[in-house]
């Protein structure tokens, strides 16, 4: 459902997963090309519509949050870039961000490593 949304209205909804939750102030505050208030607010009402956005009163007006876990959207929005710019291949992906050059703490160091032991026994 989220690669099916235009451009504008992904870009909000990303904004706010990745807040957990705003209002439409925040939001557009928070975008890096940021549109009218009422653009957000109609992205905001469009997004809830699609059933991928909940509101909720809050004390500064109203709260958005989003329905799905932000785990699963963010795995959609990765394998979304894996496919476009990797070929498909979570390696080159994985292998492209360690090439990035920062240091990996020894905790993430050891996850990893047990993430690649988990995936080489499945296609054994």
């Amino acid at each position: 459902m989220i690669e099916s949304l235009p451009r504008r209205e992904r870009e909000v909804f990303e904004t706010l997963c990745r807040m957990e939750a705003s209002t439409a102030a925040g939001v557009r505050a928070a975008l890096s090309d940021p549109l009218s208030d009422s653009a957000v607010r109609t992205m905001l009402s469009r997004l809830e519509a699609k059933g991928l956005v909940e509101r909720s009163s809050g004390p500064d007006g109203f709260l958005f949050s989003p329905v799905q876990r932000t785990e699963a959207v963010a795995a959609s929005a990765l394998r979304r870039m894996i496919d476009t710019f990797f070929a498909g291949s979570a390696a080159s992906a994985a292998t492209a961000l360690l090439g990035l050059g920062q240091r990996l703490t020894p905790e993430e160091a050891a996850a990893l490593e047990r993430v690649i032991d988990k995936a080489v026994e499945k296609t054994s």
